[in-house]
């Protein structure tokens, strides 16, 4: 899995820079950093995942032309 870099120093100083305590400014900066790596996807793993439904998909209709063939076939077989 591919990681996004979120700089938490230079956050950490910006919000300094505007008033906020350092102790509130590092807690917000984990707390964001935290949700950036547990909640953003990157491009790579988009992609991925993409190319696994994609298989998927395939996978399932090819089963379900192979059924209908099946059954057609039976069906010309009994009439």
């Amino acid at each position: 899995m591919s990681t996004i870099t979120f700089d938490t120093y230079a956050y950490v100083k910006r919000l300094k820079a505007v008033g906020v305590s350092e102790e509130q400014a590092e807690v917000q900066a984990q707390a964001i950093a935290g949700l950036v790596d547990d909640r953003l996807v990157t491009k790579e793993d988009f992609e991925r995942g993409l190319k696994e439904l994609e298989y998927r998909l395939t996978l399932c209709l090819g089963m379900m032309m192979v059924a209908a063939v099946s059954i057609m076939a039976t069906l010309v077989k009994l009439l």
